[in-house]
């Protein structure tokens, strides 16, 4: 791991606790093992003020471009679960994948189950959008 924690904006970090605590009735095992995971390593994350977070870090509207163990490259924009469109590659932070790569950095290797069973996920880029509480409060 790049920086040696999970390192998440101290807004993002609020936003994603309150959306982990709603999902807690989901059905899939897999679904409730990410969440459980992210969790877990969201309370030994590095919670840090917006202006200091690292451009490489994965955040709320991020672009990540990964590579999976066939060789497989994929880009995907982390979102809120309302703006989720899996035809614009725009995939919900409460998706396996975004619990998944959330708080990672270029050059960082995950290892997670999905559905498919366990991976490994290479992030070979990350690119910022706009970060989705910039204009809103939480």
């Amino acid at each position: 791991m790049k920086y040696g924690q999970l390192i998440v904006d101290k807004k993002e970090y609020s936003l994603l606790m309150r959306s982990i605590a709603d999902s807690r009735s989901q059905e899939d095992k897999i679904y409730r093992e990410s969440l459980k995971k992210l969790k877990l390593e969201l309370l030994t994350a590095k919670v840090i003020e917006d202006e200091i977070m690292p451009d490489d870090v994965i955040r709320f509207n991020s672009i990540v471009s990964i590579s999976t163990p066939y060789n497989v490259e994929r880009s995907y924009q982390i979102v809120a679960p309302e703006k989720s469109d899996i035809l614009q590659n725009k995939i919900s932070i409460l998706s396996p994948m975004a619990l998944a790569l959330f708080g990672y950095a270029k050059g960082d290797k995950i290892i997670w189950e999905f559905p498919s069973g366990m991976n490994t996920i290479e992030i070979i880029a990350v690119k910022q959008q706009k970060s989705l509480l910039k204009k809103e409060s939480v």
